[in-house]
Parts: C-alpha cells; structure tokens; sequence
C-alpha cells in the first residue's frame, strides 16, 4: 500500500504542515511507503493547462498522488474554503487514475469555525476524483499547536485515529 500525505497550505511557516508531519510521521510508522508534499516549499507550478511544462517538483508530486492508495490531504480554513494551492495540486491529476483510491482529510483553522463546510468541500472534491473518503475528519484549531509542535493530546490522538482508520477503510476488499 502506497500512502500520500499532503499539506495544502502554501505558508512559509503553516500550522497545517505541523498538523500533516504528525500524520505524515505516524503513517510512516505505520507504513515506510510513505511520501509527504508539501504545499510550504513553493516548488510546485500553477496549473496553465494539460500541454504545458512543469518541473520536477509537480511532476513527481502528480506522480505521487497517483500512484498512492491513500491520501492524507490537510488543509487550513482561508475564507470558507480550503487552501487554492490544494486545489492548485488537483488540477495536475488525472480524475480516470484515482477510482477507489481511500483518503482521511485533515483540517486547521484559526478558531472553532467552518470546518463542517470545509470537510463538505473537500469530500466533494474527492468524489469527483472517485475517491473513497473516511467520513470522520480530523479538526484542529491553531491554538493547539505552538512552536511548531502540538500541544493538545487529544488533537495528537485523533489524527493517529484518522490514519488508523484511513488505513483499514483502504484495506478492506472493494
């Protein structure tokens, strides 16, 4: 089993790429086929169409995000909605390639607010890709994580949950 962990948030010092290296960290426990993209580092392209160029970076990340079996997609709640730049991510990959893939979704946001929505969201771009998505997200607020690590032993519990639980929803016969 292959297993993608993805932070969508394109800040330098995101709160959600300290959220997603604790998921990434566990599944990788879990699993060594384990690869993380993160969204922080800049190197991916903005999509300008399908006959276009892209460098190494988007390439292999499409790459990635393909070929894994699940995917753990996080992202921070900016104006309602999750990150562009995840949805940036989206645009390189190939909806016909992701049928039955499974994904756990991870979501940050400045306060308790909006992340029903933002989970609705996300799950309808997964089905758009065919993608199976575990119904129990994980949530957490900034105030849970400080300098650059998370304080809160429940959020810790939850997001281990989420990819316990990710992982045997993927592993289950189709």
């Amino acid at each position: 089993m292959k297993i993608v962990v993805i932070s969508g948030s394109p800040r330098k010092t995101a709160n959600t790429q300290v959220m997603m290296k604790a998921i990434y960290e566990y599944a990788k426990s879990k699993n060594p086929d384990t690869k993380f993209i993160n969204l922080s580092d800049g190197k991916i392209d903005y999509y300008r169409g399908p006959d276009e160029n892209y460098g190494e970076a988007t390439t292999q990340a499409t790459k990635d995000i393909t070929d894994a079996d699940v995917w753990f997609v996080g992202t921070p709640i900016y104006n309602s909605f999750f990150s562009s730049a995840l949805k940036n991510l989206f645009e390189f990959i190939n909806y016909k390639k992701t049928a039955g893939k499974t994904a756990g979704l991870a979501i940050l946001a400045s306060s308790n607010i909006g992340f029903v929505d933002v989970q609705t969201l996300l799950t309808q771009l997964m089905n758009y890709f065919r993608v199976v998505t575990n119904p129990k997200a994980a949530y957490m607020t900034a105030e849970m994580i400080k300098d650059g690590k998370i304080i809160d032993e429940n959020s810790m519990m939850r997001l281990k949950e989420l990819v316990d639980e990710t992982i045997l929803l993927a592993s289950r016969p189709k």
